[in-house]
């Protein structure tokens, strides 16, 4: 029962309860009414004391005393009519009135009481039993059914995922016709983990096996597993394939499985960890001594490297599905999902977008375009326009502009210069992705922003491409000095991720004079830092050469912009000018003013509309901009190679 239908029950129950207690004690007597014996009353009544009686059925007697309000009650005998012979004599007055309540109801409301206490405490005893967080239900599996009455997500429904379509579809068709497959003696898996970064669609991807498959669905997230009581986890397992093999053949989907599949032995607590021992029971009921014959385990992990290996080893998670951020093409379809009750002007172009949204996941996408029809409601158009999107994307990468934000002229000035030099650099250096777009608007958490495109997805990333990106991460610093004579802490990010790649490029990639090897073991424990399980697999001599090394690189880039921008110091002296005059210039602006051209006038930014009852209005014209087709990494994105 829906714990809001319980509650509702409850009170009910109690209004009623209090109703008739009410009735009771209404009932049970008045003020000033008199109980007597049939003695009693036939001397009163022979004394002359009685004025009249009221006969209500054939054995109660309400009378009245001739002095006084007070009301005498009782119980006449079997032979009552001789008794009324007595009435008349003594001049007493006789009304004879039907009863108002019938003797069933009079007893209802006598045993009221009593039955409404066992009601109660029946009331109460299922309630303990039905599941949820009462007291006797801690070990009940919480996993959720999902029925043919709930809005239902089909694959029509999910883009950019082709191939994990496919390994799902074969699922499904394993529980439509299990014998197409069982006669060539195959067998249905019994697990399959999708996996993949946040975002990517995993969990879409799930409910859209749920909507395609007419077997049952039972949805239950890892975290729901433990709890502070000890067997908890294990106990609500086995209820959950209990409830499985009932419902045979069915799908189970567990969320985030990391949170209890994760490497067993690496506490500080020894064995008897609450959560090994939920994974336990989790890789008996996948393969056991039991077979769970029609049961299928969906599992969904962006971790899947903490994993316990005894968890995806063939027999329990069969197949290891990854769900990769979308291609272009994924994206253009992404878009088009997301778009289809969405109002679009004749200029927008959804295979631009999908172009210039390189490295885009599906929830980044999705949140570009709930910005954009947010943006065209703001301006009250009855459309969504390219122009809308184009702010969107410039929002999911840079983050939300922040012009309330007060700078002081030197700090513009700073920011404008230490800009220009990341963009003279970018433009300049030509192992680089294209600019898109620089900003001296605060966006997020940094004062101004520098951000590049790659023209085509990259999986890969070659020396000569790292080099440049380290070279234009230093051209903020040397802007600085060459320019303002002084050096800020605007540059502290910057040089921060140039350390870290010019380390991950010694260390890991092997890009450096030491040779192709890597150096530092990363054992992360669970319960442990990453600092702490990291440690050391080489020599004192080694780590000296390690720092030569990373020193090399930086210095190096460094070195590189400084000679770029000492070259062309006219041209980014344009470039700081133009930042303080617009605050915004993109890829091609950056362009003409590094070959000496002048840009064009400020455009005029389009007026909102006015309310029409006209929902086809003409779009406006977006601004000018290249990142609709020009993709690649914004300043303070590190690229991670494949």
């Amino acid at each position: 029962m829906n714990p809001t239908v319980k509650t509702a029950v409850f009170w009910v129950v109690m209004l009623c309860t209090a109703v008739l207690l009410w009735r009771v004690v209404q009932t049970g007597g008045t003020a000033g009414e008199k109980n007597l014996t049939f003695t009693e009353f036939y001397k009163e009544v022979q004394s002359g004391n009685v004025e009249s009686v009221t006969i209500t059925n054939s054995i109660q007697v309400a009378g009245k005393f001739r002095s006084g309000n007070e009301t005498l009650k009782t119980v006449l005998p079997s032979d009552y009519p001789d008794i009324i012979n007595v009435l008349q004599d003594n001049g007493v007055t006789i009304e004879v009135k039907e009863s108002s309540t019938p003797a069933w109801l009079s007893f209802l409301i006598n045993a009221s009481p009593f039955l409404l206490l066992v009601g109660f405490w029946i009331f109460m005893m299922r309630q303990m039993q039905a599941g949820g967080n009462k007291a006797l239900s801690f070990g009940k599996s919480r996993a959720r059914l999902l029925t043919s009455q709930q809005k239902k997500v089909t694959f029509e429904d999910v883009a950019g995922a082709e191939e994990a379509k496919e390994e799902l579809q074969e699922v499904i068709e394993f529980l439509r016709e299990p014998q197409k497959f069982q006669q060539l003696g195959g067998r249905i898996p019994k697990g399959v983990l999708l996996v993949g970064s946040p975002g990517t669609g995993k969990t879409l991807l799930a409910r859209a096996v749920a909507g395609e498959a007419d077997a049952p669905f039972f949805s239950i997230s890892g975290s729901d597993f433990v709890e502070m009581f000890v067997g908890v986890g294990a106990s609500r397992v086995r209820d959950l394939f209990e409830q499985g093999k009932k419902s045979a053949p069915c799908i189970i989907f567990i969320d985030e499985i990391d949170a209890v599949g994760r490497h067993r032995g690496a506490g500080l607590g020894g064995g008897h960890d609450e959560r090994e021992q939920t994974l336990n029971q989790l890789l008996v009921e996948m393969d056991g001594f039991d077979s769970n014959e029609g049961v299928i385990l969906i599992a969904a992990t962006n971790r899947p490297d903490v994993l316990d290996p005894a968890l995806l080893r063939p027999g329990r998670f069969d197949r290891r599905v990854v769900v990769n951020r979308p291609d272009v093409r994924g994206r253009a379809g992404i878009l088009g999902v997301h778009t289809k009750k969405i109002p679009l002007a004749t200029d927008v172009d959804l295979n631009v977008l999908a172009r210039g949204t390189p490295g885009f996941s599906g929830a980044d996408l999705a949140n570009m375009v709930n910005e954009g029809a947010l943006f065209a409601a703001r301006q009250n158009r009855k459309v969504v326009t390219m122009h809308d999107f184009e702010l969107a994307k410039d929002k999911v990468l840079m983050g939300a502009e922040r012009r309330s934000m007060m700078l002081t002229d030197e700090e513009k000035k700073n920011t404008a210069y230490h800009e220009a030099g990341h963009a003279l650099v970018a433009a300049l250096v030509g192992d680089a992705d294209p600019l898109h777009k620089v900003t001296i608007i605060p966006r997020g958490a940094a004062l101004g922003v520098t951000m590049q495109l790659p023209l085509v997805d990259k999986h890969t990333y070659e020396l000569d491409f790292l080099k440049g990106r380290l070279t234009i991460l230093m051209g903020g610093r040397v802007a600085e000095e060459l320019f303002l004579e002084h050096v800020t802490t605007g540059a502290g990010n910057d040089i921060k991720q140039a350390t870290e790649m010019a380390h991950q490029m010694v260390c890991e990639w092997g890009m450096s004079s030491i040779g192709p090897l890597t150096f530092g073991k990363k054992d992360e424990q669970i319960f442990l830092g990453r600092e702490i399980a990291q440690h050391r697999d080489y020599s004192e001599a080694t780590a000296i050469k390690i720092d030569t090394e990373v020193s090399n690189l930086v210095t190096s880039a460094y070195d590189r912009a400084k000679k770029i921008i000492t070259e062309n110091s006219d041209a980014l002296v344009r470039i700081a000018e133009a930042l303080l005059e617009r605050e915004v210039i993109d890829g091609d602006q950056v362009l003409a003013l590094v070959e000496g051209r002048e840009l064009p006038d400020i455009p005029t930014p389009p007026e909102p509309e006015e309310e029409s009852d006209t929902p086809d209005q003409e779009a406006v014209t977006p601004e000018t901009s290249t990142g609709s087709d020009v993709p690649g990494l914004s300043e303070g994105s590190e690229p991670s190679p494949a």
